[in-house]
């Protein structure tokens, strides 16, 4: 018995010097951090993510730290931090066999929970890393770094539905009853959005980089994928229309017919337009069930959402007090982060399954080992149990710092400065130019809203 105990202590020892979510859930560790983004110094707890760069989970603690640097306008900062993040996901990528580290990892996690597993985080994310990388560029007027980095995001929407679709058969055949009825009811909860992999605000920013840089035909392309990913957005469908008239496509006559005639800004105007980012992506929650393997009470835990994704409506943008527009959303990450979590259940049940077995016949050889004739309480088997109750933790990490959702809008107005207010938020003065693009991306964190603006 005593030497099954110095083996769960060293287990559990070596593994936490490894990760922060062993034992502490991950979204009360960024709570903190979140908070400070709704107030006027957002960047008064990044020490404390920036530290934790390394490890396990130094993967996410870099995507939380790059876009809590973004939020607060440091994008060379942050541009760092995301940097780091993509090296992360290229080591993962390049290990073409499994290393000690690795293996170790993977053994833990058996005895353990899936937090003892290095943090890889869904196709979405990775996706948006890219995405907000090409903001941190195009802010800092890097155009062609900015173009590098969307063309990326959109390559790899392609390979994570290309990797979707491959493992789905093998998905199945880990499928049971209670899987597939927590599949259903995440479905229910993710709303119409249905998959993961896709993400129709990504396109449009790529289409929109691809229009800044006067190549309309790459922008059509990207605009036509978003509006099929998201359709009813008026902003992508005469985004379709207008560039259907410029490039003189055959689509123009059905394009306008379905949407209206497109409105091309005047020789004395420019174009406003709007990203605005809202809230924050909900966090991960768990469920437990207890259960009896040959006489041992075991649990297995597993991540859920139990909301549903956030209900988009429209918000209202007001310009210079006389001219008034609504936002149109494009992309609802909370339903993105809820299908993620419904395409790994499969494989995090197989994990769960594994872990089970191996408790389970730690406690049966404890006990067969170890009982008394008298048939006392047998202390191997009880520190067996309590070891699983205490490390049976679900997996509950996720980039908590993204929005729930983005909106767009698009707008011509004559040249000159206005005051611009999204959402009730206060006032924000932004210049439009003759002939060119002012591009403003708002982020509301709570009641605090910056402004963020660049003329192309």
């Amino acid at each position: 018995m005593k030497r099954l105990a110095v083996s769960f202590f060293l287990i559990a020892t070596l593994s936490g010097c490894a990760t922060n979510s062993l034992f502490v859930s991950y979204p009360s560790q960024l709570n903190k951090q979140r908070q400070a983004l709704t107030t006027t110094q957002p960047l008064s707890s990044i020490q404390s993510v920036s530290d934790n760069t390394s490890g396990n989970d130094g993967l996410l603690y870099a995507l939380e730290a790059g876009r809590i640097a973004q939020v607060a306008g440091e994008f060379g900062q942050s541009e760092k931090f995301y940097q780091q993040a993509v090296k992360d996901y290229q080591v993962f990528d390049e290990k073409a066999t499994i290393s000690l580290s690795s293996v170790g990892a993977n053994a833990s996690s058996l005895l353990l929970n899936d937090n003892a597993i290095p943090y890889r985080g869904p196709g979405y994310e990775r996706v948006l890393l890219h995405q907000y990388q090409a903001l941190n560029y195009l802010f800092q007027n890097d155009y062609q770094g900015a173009l590098v980095e969307v063309r990326r995001a959109n390559e790899l929407q392609q390979t994570e539905q290309d990797k979707y679709a491959k493992s789905k058969k093998s998905a199945r055949l880990l499928e049971n009853g209670a899987v597939s009825e927590e599949e259903r009811r995440l479905s229910a909860n993710a709303g119409s959005v249905t998959s993961s992999y896709l993400n129709a605000y990504s396109f449009f920013m790529t289409g929109l980089l691809h229009e800044m840089l006067n190549q309309p035909n790459d922008a059509f392309i990207d605009y036509r994928k978003a509006a099929q990913i998201w359709p009813g957005n008026p902003y992508l469908e005469q985004s379709l229309v207008r560039l259907a008239k410029q490039l003189s496509m055959p689509q123009y006559a059905e394009f306008k017919k379905r949407w209206g005639d497109a409105k091309s800004p005047k020789k004395n105007q420019g174009e406003l337009i709007i990203v605005y980012e809202k809230g924050f992506v909900q966090e991960k929650q768990s469920f437990t069930i207890p259960f009896r393997i040959n006489g041992s009470w075991q649990t297995a835990s597993l991540a859920t959402y139990n909301r549903p994704a956030a209900n988009l409506s429209p918000v209202t943008v007001n310009i210079n007090s006389t001219e008034v527009i609504q936002a149109s959303p494009i992309t609802n990450i909370d339903a993105l982060a809820i299908n993620a979590l419904k395409e790994e259940l499969p494989y995090a049940l197989a994990r769960q399954a594994a872990r089970i077995a191996v408790k389970a016949e730690l406690a049966r050889k404890s006990t067969s080992k170890h009982k008394r004739k008298n048939d006392e309480l047998d202390i191997g088997s009880i520190a067996a149990q309590i070891f699983n109750v205490i490390t049976e933790q679900a997996d509950r990490r996720s980039w908590l710092t993204l929005p729930n959702q983005a909106q767009i809008a698009r707008v011509n107005l004559n040249s000159g400065s206005y005051p611009l207010s999204i959402d009730n938020s206060t006032s924000h003065s932004i210049n439009v130019e003759a002939g060119r693009k002012t591009l403003v991306w708002a982020i509301k964190t709570g009641n605090v809203t910056r402004f963020y603006s660049i003329i192309i």
